[in-house]
């Protein structure tokens, strides 16, 4: 506990005013709980536990003390006035009785950095009656300000926009084969139609496309509903012989190369459902009281006949939609692959608009050079300026390289063209580093879907608000730099050490400037010496910081710590 008298400021005082002062006022007990005095959430605090002696406060006396930052300029920070009085004095204060008086002071105000190196005093004024009898300031009762938490880095967090290429898609394309009424045979000229010459000639040229890969050709053959079911079941079956038929014929003749063994057929008897979906189509003014018909009745024999009242009503169904069904549907399904890796990066040279997004986003990914993956970020942006992921990869890209004016405007344009948790996260970053918490902090909660990225940039916001437990929560099992301050600042020093020694900082001038600093905590002068030498060695320009840094006060008398 250290002990200070009020009233003495100086080595020889006027004798009178010292009786006076000590008819009014005696030896103050005080103790500065954090000394130096440190900065948390861009906030100081001071905190006294003071206590009045026996008979330390007249009894008609009135005092109030208010604990001040002064810095070499002389310029003051003042903290909460704190009033006491006697028992017999008037004015509003906590009273002090002749036996003494305890009490606990605690202010905080907003960090000002023209007192990061700056003495804390008590300035006082004492007042018996209505008379001053004292007005002056004690000597300094500690040294303020440790700020180790503006060693903060800007190591947010940022995050690209995945492509969604697919390498590889399964198609089909289709003809159809039409037949008569109650018949199975092929027709004549039905093979010159547009759709058998389109899937001919697709045929064809899928032979000697390695892109294309034909999978297998399912038949599909249909009789329309007017008639009996049983016919139709096999009249369905015949029309699925004779679409194979046309195919092995024109397989041989035109050279299509078909493997027999990809073809399968699949009747499938009167087709119900063709014709609700063709009535329903149609314009016809009692389409809906046709269907409703239709499916009215559960029993095929009964809906046959239904189906056959309604066309002798209506003559559209015998002239526009039976003849739709009664067909072979050939389906040949097969797979288109893309561009191979090396065709992607020759073609993102040669003629790079010609690449879809997804491919200019993938291609970026198989090179390594930044500055060949901002071109075709570029390259998107080009293609498609409403896409968010050119804007945020540029950024990205742009970020990493320290050039943070143009990533911030990259990002910024990426969540005008869309919010989403990734732009919003990038965002977050432009918002933070340029100080505004708050809205960096909401933009992180919308980003959460990023994962580790938006609770590492919240982690950030947390050393910023002092709130340095839910820092380290925040920041998961990374090693880095900022995490290491976190730890420090948290008073968990073995882990700050740890997280520091496994960061890619650890050797960095700030790295060593840290390990200094978490040495000095810890008592552990060599270190300290050892750390500031090698850190001096990278940036000189810390060697001014750390002469005036409080962390180092204990040094500062330090013969080794003087030769720095």
């Amino acid at each position: 506990m250290k002990k200070t008298n009020l009233h003495i400021v100086a080595a020889i005082l006027i004798a009178s005013i010292f009786a006076a002062s000590c008819s009014v006022l005696k030896d103050l007990e005080y103790e500065v709980k954090e000394n130096p005095i440190e900065m948390h959430g861009d906030k100081v605090t001071v905190k006294i536990d003071g206590k009045f002696i026996e008979k330390g406060l007249n009894k008609k006396a009135f005092v109030t003390l208010t604990p001040t930052l002064i810095n070499a300029a002389g310029e003051e920070l003042e903290f909460e006035p704190k009033s006491f009085k006697g028992e017999k004095a008037a004015g509003n204060g906590e009273v002090v009785k002749k036996d003494g008086h305890s009490f606990s002071y605690t202010s905080t105000r907003p960090y000002d950095s023209r007192f990061e190196n700056s003495e804390l005093v008590v300035k006082y004024i004492a007042l018996k009656g209505t008379k001053e009898k004292l007005n002056d300031k004690t000597a300094k009762i500690a040294d303020a300000t440790i700020v180790t938490p503006e060693l903060l880095q800007n190591d947010d967090k940022v995050v690209m926009g995945k492509d969604n290429l697919v390498r590889s898609v399964k198609k089909s394309t289709k003809a159809v084969i039409n037949f008569n009424k109650a018949k199975s045979n092929l027709r004549r000229g039905e093979t010159t139609d547009a759709d058998i010459l389109a899937m001919e000639s697709f045929i064809l040229a899928g032979n000697t496309n390695s892109k294309i890969v034909f999978n297998n050709i399912e038949i599909v053959s249909y009789a329309s509903p007017e008639g009996e079911m049983e016919k139709n079941s096999n009249l369905a079956l015949d029309r699925g012989e004779t679409a194979e038929k046309y195919l092995m014929k024109a397989n041989k003749k035109l050279n299509l190369n078909l493997d027999p063994t990809l073809i399968s057929k699949t009747p499938k008897g009167e087709d119900w459902d063709g014709l609700k979906e063709l009535i329903s189509k149609s314009n016809h003014e009692d389409k809906n009281i046709i269907v409703a018909v239709a499916e009215m009745e559960s029993d095929p024999t009964k809906r046959e006949q239904e189906i056959k009242a309604l066309s002798t009503t209506y003559k559209f169904l015998d002239k526009d939609i039976f003849p739709q069904l009664r067909r072979s549907q050939m389906v040949l399904n097969y797979t288109e692959f893309g561009l191979t890796d090396e065709e992607l990066k020759a073609t993102s040279q040669s003629a790079p608009q010609t690449l879809s997004v997804e491919e200019l986003l993938f291609t970026a990914g198989l090179v390594s050079d930044k500055e060949e993956k901002l071109r075709l970020f570029n390259e998107v942006i080009k293609k498609d300026a409403s896409d968010y992921r050119g804007f945020t990869n540029a950024g990205v890209i742009l970020y990493n390289k320290k050039m943070t004016t143009e990533a911030n405007k990259m990002f910024t344009k990426a969540y005008n063209a869309d919010k989403n948790a990734i732009t919003s996260n990038n965002m977050g970053v432009v918002k933070r580093q340029a100080g505004d918490i708050a809205g960096a902090a909401e933009l992180f909660g919308d980003a959460t879907a990023t994962g580790d990225a938006a609770k590492y940039n919240m982690g950030l916001i947390n050393i910023k608000k002092g709130e340095y437990s839910n820092a380290i929560s925040n920041m998961g099992s990374t090693n880095t730099f900022n995490k290491a301050l976190a730890q420090t600042l948290n008073k968990d020093y073995s882990s700050a050490s740890s997280s520091l020694a496994n960061s890619t900082e650890a050797n960095t001038a700030k790295g060593l400037y840290l390990k200094a600093v978490i040495a000095s905590r810890n008592g552990n002068e060599s270190e300290v010496i050892s750390s500031l030498v090698k850190a001096f060695e990278k940036d000189s320009s810390l060697r001014a910081k750390a002469k005036k840094d409080r962390e180092f006060i204990k040094y500062f008398e330090n013969a080794a710590f003087i030769a720095l």
